[in-house]
């Protein structure tokens, strides 16, 4: 067991403690950070005078021989160590000697592990934003190319007013827009190296703590050694974004859901992000869509799991951060994957249109309309609402839709009925009609495309 504490001790730690204690089984995914952060700290060592030129070339040689050897293979991460610390530690000294021994002057573990995490999510927050930005060209493209495709818009799942596909599929661009902009934010808020705060209280050695976070890529360093190294709020507040962009995934997952089921028929998920059933040779499952919605209390559990933990800290550092790992490496996998998954599959969705249109117009979603043409006329709305109300019903009764009734049968529920009434009420003029800002007409939609593509060209986390 190799441990970079046993100077004080006198007995042997048990095994079942040293097992429960150990983090190397998941921290060892740090590894590129920790090496990364050593190398800084070595360099910055060697230019305060700490250490020699030499011994630092050699510790920052024998990091990066570690590296390439753990990457090939010839070398392997095992339990024999604690933690990824002592793993990089202890062989770096079996290879380079005592020099090896003087890496760890002036810092502690509790600010190296901050540091790697800090490195490892930041990293993560520039992947994850990638992948927003994959999918968010992908709908914008599907928007681009349906901006007269009608489909009935819904509220309390009931079919309400005509949009089109365009103006449907960029409500999902603003959701996951909202939340490409969290992580500029949070990328911004995390950016500074913890590095140099030592155990809790800083240290006795002359650091240049701005040398290390100028090597690192980051905006400076923290400005509180108590906090740089008991700090998790980036973690949470990153935990926190992953959560909303799995519901906002469920919620376009659900949709997808539904819209793909035989009664519905609005879309068709391609065979490539389906799956069939081992007894029913008819079926065709949107496992992704499933998937997904289901892998989002995996990330909300993460995040639950880290507030809690957190809740009841006392400073500086507790063992009980180790938890922040587990939790976190696998919300992390889970919507990178889920936002991979979903981009390729809505890449090759087919959206069937005149199915779509069809049940807009059978929906009774041009009622509205039909009541302001009421309106529009002279008559009060209220009195107009009501009107159309008995009218739907009539249609209800005739399994008909209110295009389908001839002018004498409209005018039996109102003289105010004309022959123009066809032309006010058809989903044409429904869509394009509205006209305001946000709004689902054509020439709406194309300014909310643009402006979209402007948000595209100028975004950037990092």
């Amino acid at each position: 067991m190799a441990q970079l504490w046993g100077g004080r001790f006198t007995k042997k730690t048990d095994d079942a403690v040293y097992e429960f204690n150990a983090s190397i089984g998941f921290d060892k995914e740090l590894i590129e950070e920790d090496a990364a952060g050593s190398i800084a700290h070595a360099k910055m060592l060697v230019k305060t005078g700490i250490i020699s030129t030499t011994e630092g070339d050699a510790i920052v040689k024998g990091l990066k021989s570690i590296l390439d050897d753990v990457s090939s293979g010839k070398l392997q991460i095992t339990s024999e160590y604690e933690d990824i610390h002592s793993f990089m530690e202890a062989n770096l000294i079996d290879r380079i000697g005592d020099a090896g021994k003087k890496l760890h002057t002036g810092r502690s573990r509790n600010d190296q592990v901050a540091l790697d995490m800090r490195l490892y999510t930041r990293k993560t927050v520039k992947l994850i934003s990638e992948d927003l930005t994959e999918l968010l060209n992908v709908i914008l493209k599907i928007a681009r190319e349906n901006t007269d495709t009608y489909m009935p818009g819904f509220t309390h799942l009931q079919k309400a007013q005509p949009v089109t596909l365009s103006h449907y599929i960029l409500a999902y661009f603003e959701m996951f827009k909202r939340d490409a902009l969290r992580l500029s934010d949070i990328y911004k808020r995390m950016n500074y190296s913890p590095l140099g705060a030592g155990a809790l209280a800083g240290t006795t050695y002359p650091l240049d703590r701005d040398f290390v976070a100028k090597e690192l890529d980051f905006t400076g360093p923290t400005l509180n050694s108590m906090d740089s190294v008991s700090d998790r709020d980036y973690l949470i507040e990153f935990l926190s974004a992953l959560s909303l962009i799995m519901m906002h995934l469920s919620r376009l997952s659900e949709e997808m859901i539904i819209f793909n089921s035989n009664e519905y028929r609005f879309i068709e998920i391609d065979d490539t992000y389906s799956t069939g059933s081992s007894i029913m040779p008819q079926k065709k499952n949107p496992d992704i869509c499933e998937l997904v919605r289901g892998k989002t209390g995996r990330v909300y559990g993460a995040l639950m799991s880290l507030l809690t933990t957190m809740k009841g800290i006392p400073l500086a550092y507790n063992k009980d951060m180790q938890e922040d790992k587990e939790v976190s490496f696998d919300a992390f996998k889970t919507v990178h994957d889920s936002l991979t998954l979903f981009a390729g599959m809505l890449k090759c969705t087919k959206f069937n249109k005149d199915i779509m249109a069809k049940s807009a117009v059978n929906g009774f979603t041009n009622a509205t309309d039909a009541a302001d043409y009421l309106v529009k006329k002279g008559m009060p709305f209220r009195d107009a609402h009501a009107v159309i109300g008995k009218l739907v019903l009539a249609c209800i009764d005739k399994s008909c839709a209110i295009d389908d009734l001839s002018i004498d049968e409209l005018k039996a529920f109102s003289d105010m009925f004309d022959e123009d009434v066809y032309e006010a009420i058809s989903l044409k003029t429904c869509v394009d009609k509205r006209k305001t800002a946000g709004a689902c007409s054509p020439e709406a939609v194309l300014a909310a495309i643009k402006a979209e593509e402007s948000f595209l060209d100028e975004y950037t986390c990092g």
